[in-house]
């Protein structure tokens, strides 16, 4: 019996309405930061997981890990950028679970932050095509699977970049902000199919992409300053909500994007009575 919220082969106390028992999922760029931690929770609640990445040896390091924990969890490495190998990843993935997916995590997203004026045709090339373009064609490819499971869940991970101006660069913002509107459409378009979709926003969490901001002692103060729950987000603040929205618990919510960032978008002006 694994430690943890679930046991008995992934049913928990509660019945099957918090369980992911013979649900199977793909997380893209599950070895690192958020994804790692969405793999981790959705093996934890019964799930057989399905994830990759770029590197090979990171790959195989995670999944000794998780077959250590005795998670069921299988991969492949793939560059999710890159049309071919994202068709790939689905055959391989349709493969592993005879044609069926009950849950896509579209989680792989990369930044560069310079002004406007500074940016490249590459730059804008690259960040659409990671952060946007990678997503919707998963999603498009993944539709069969997710459909022929009849209960789909298809799960974006945003931005609040995508949400208002955090001055992280505006490409990456556009492409967020185009992920909270394929969500919707998705949601209307596909709930026919027993295909729910719905869209996590995180503000500034402790993952590599923002590794080297966070060592600035003045950024994590304006952070702080603006966030009412006076710390920096864990991946696993953010993979709570990604396993909950997974979950036949939450099966009448779709079309949502939901921000989790401590408060920092309801924040404005806030007088301190105190010191007055």
């Amino acid at each position: 019996m694994r430690s943890g919220i679930i046991s008995n082969g992934g049913e928990g106390m509660m019945g099957s309405r918090w369980s992911l028992r013979d649900m199977t999922a793909l997380v893209t760029g599950g070895t690192r930061g958020i994804g790692h931690a969405v793999v981790e929770d959705l093996a934890q609640f019964g799930a057989s997981v399905y994830t990759c990445s770029r590197t090979e040896a990171e790959l195989n390091r995670c999944l000794q890990e998780w077959r250590d924990k005795g998670f069921t969890v299988y991969g492949s490495v793939c560059d999710v950028s890159s049309p071919p190998q994202r068709q790939k990843l689905i055959e391989q993935v349709a493969s592993k679970f005879n044609g069926r997916l009950n849950i896509l995590v579209n989680n792989v997203g990369i930044n560069v932050r310079k002004p406007t004026v500074e940016y490249t045709p590459d730059d804008y090339s690259m960040m659409m095509t990671t952060n946007f373009e990678s997503a919707y064609h998963l999603c498009q490819l993944a539709y069969s699977a997710l459909k022929a499971s009849g209960n789909g869940s298809i799960v974006f991970i945003s931005s609040l970049a995508g949400l208002t101006s955090l001055g992280t660069g505006t490409i990456y913002a556009a492409a967020k902000a185009a992920i909270n509107q394929l969500t919707k459409n998705l949601a209307c378009e596909w709930a026919k199919d027993n295909i729910r979709s719905n869209c996590v926003s995180p503000w500034c969490t402790k993952t590599p992409l923002v590794a080297h901001l966070i060592e600035d002692e003045k950024f994590v103060k304006q952070v702080l300053s603006r966030t009412p729950i006076k710390r920096i987000a864990e991946a696993r603040d953010v993979s709570s909500l990604v396993a909950f929205l997974c979950l036949p618990a939450a099966s009448y919510i779709n079309g949502q994007i939901v921000a989790v960032d401590g408060g920092m978008t309801v924040n404005s002006f806030q007088f301190n009575m105190n010191s007055a």
